[in-house]
């Protein structure tokens, strides 16, 4: 099967060498492996600016809504309320699980091309006392839109509620300095901007709160304190790990350090994101988000005016010669998405434009 790059929001082309990794069969009680699952946790407690005792970091098995999940469902009491702000598929899955655990939740809608108002969420918090929690997404692949966790978060932490952050796209890629915001929860996985491969998520915890959330949880397999508590130990994991997934995102931490760490990283995915936006604007092609609120990690374009092709043409003319896009998934205009994070550099930008401008001239 002929090999291409994806253009996505994870997951994404990595390295040769992290691939490498996964060659490599680990006993999951060995006491190397443990020690890689404790690097990897320590690792992470640097790339969000915080420390142990103050914070922590949980890894948990599964997809990154898995790990949504854990700490949703764990940290919540029956008697809390959870207000979640949505302005995309991502948010509102919050909402989908919530329902699902029977977690108490108000949901605050906003247009997907429209960032959460951290004035909003001060008037709800007011109205509603009985909220304790709030989460919502920092990148929105749905739109690509960036939200603005820093002024919500502020409002948040004024109101004295856990703040709840889904990073999953964004962290690794645009820094977050998470203990000045007062971040209780950030979640991402392993196979986004860290650029490694799917099969595990990973919670930054405030350890206060976590161990406030001990025998909350509402699931067995995703009690995010169960978790913690056997982790912590000596590095273990509670249940089967990811052994080729752990090694593999072992390898990629070590690459991005070498690379200048997140300042480096974020600035290639902007320059890539700056370029191609750039590039396409040349074609007559823009984006459904305003530049004031365009992420660096994936950008949703309009279809050019009065185009005659279908997605499912353009994706295939595109993947035939080395790349794989993103259909739209914005339900109120016709579009299509581009991601510019992994293993994506300049040239890869400039090649996919070439690609896209012959296949609209041929059209």
């Amino acid at each position: 099967m002929p090999n291409y790059k994806l253009l996505t929001p994870g997951p994404l082309t990595t390295t040769d060498t992290v691939k490498k990794e996964m060659l490599f069969d680990h006993c999951t009680w060995d006491d190397d492996y443990k020690k890689i699952t404790l690097s990897i946790r320590e690792k992470l407690l640097k790339l969000a600016h915080v420390r142990e005792p103050e914070y922590t970091v949980v890894l948990m098995q599964g997809s990154g809504t898995f790990g949504v999940e854990s700490v949703l469902t764990s940290v919540i009491g029956k008697e809390d309320t959870l207000l979640i702000a949505a302005n995309g598929d991502y948010g509102e899955r919050m909402g989908d699980i919530a329902e699902h655990a029977g977690i108490p939740y108000l949901m605050y809608k906003e247009n997907y091309d429209q960032i959460p108002s951290g004035e909003k969420i001060g008037e709800i918090l007011k109205e509603h006392p009985e909220i304790t929690h709030v989460s919502m997404v920092h990148s929105e692949t749905t739109s690509g839109i960036l939200n603005d966790i820093a002024s919500v978060a502020k409002v948040v932490k004024a109101a004295g509620k856990t703040f709840i952050v889904d990073a999953m796209s964004s962290f690794g890629g645009v820094d977050i300095p998470v203990g000045e915001l007062g971040i209780d929860f950030i979640i991402s996985s392993a196979n986004k901007c860290i650029q490694g491969v799917p099969g595990f998520s990973f919670i930054i915890c405030n350890r206060e709160k976590l161990m406030e959330s001990k025998g909350k949880a509402r699931s067995l397999s995703l009690d995010l304190y169960d978790q913690w508590e056997t982790m912590n130990k000596d590095g273990k994991w509670r249940f089967t790990s990811p052994t080729h997934v752990v090694l593999a995102f072992a390898q990629a931490l070590k690459e991005m350090e070498e690379e200048g760490g997140i300042p480096a990283r974020a600035k290639r995915y902007e320059e890539n994101n700056r370029l191609l936006i750039q590039k396409m604007a040349q074609m007559g092609i823009y984006p459904y988000i305003g530049s004031e609120h365009q992420g660096p990690i994936i950008t949703t374009f309009l279809y050019p005016e009065h185009h005659s092709f279908s997605f499912q043409e353009m994706y295939q003319y595109i993947k035939d010669r080395g790349y794989a896009i993103y259909p739209g998934k914005v339900t109120d205009a016709d579009t299509f998405r581009i991601g510019n994070i992994g293993e994506i550099y300049k040239e890869d930008i400039e090649k996919l434009c070439s690609i896209i401008k012959e296949f609209l001239e041929e059209k």
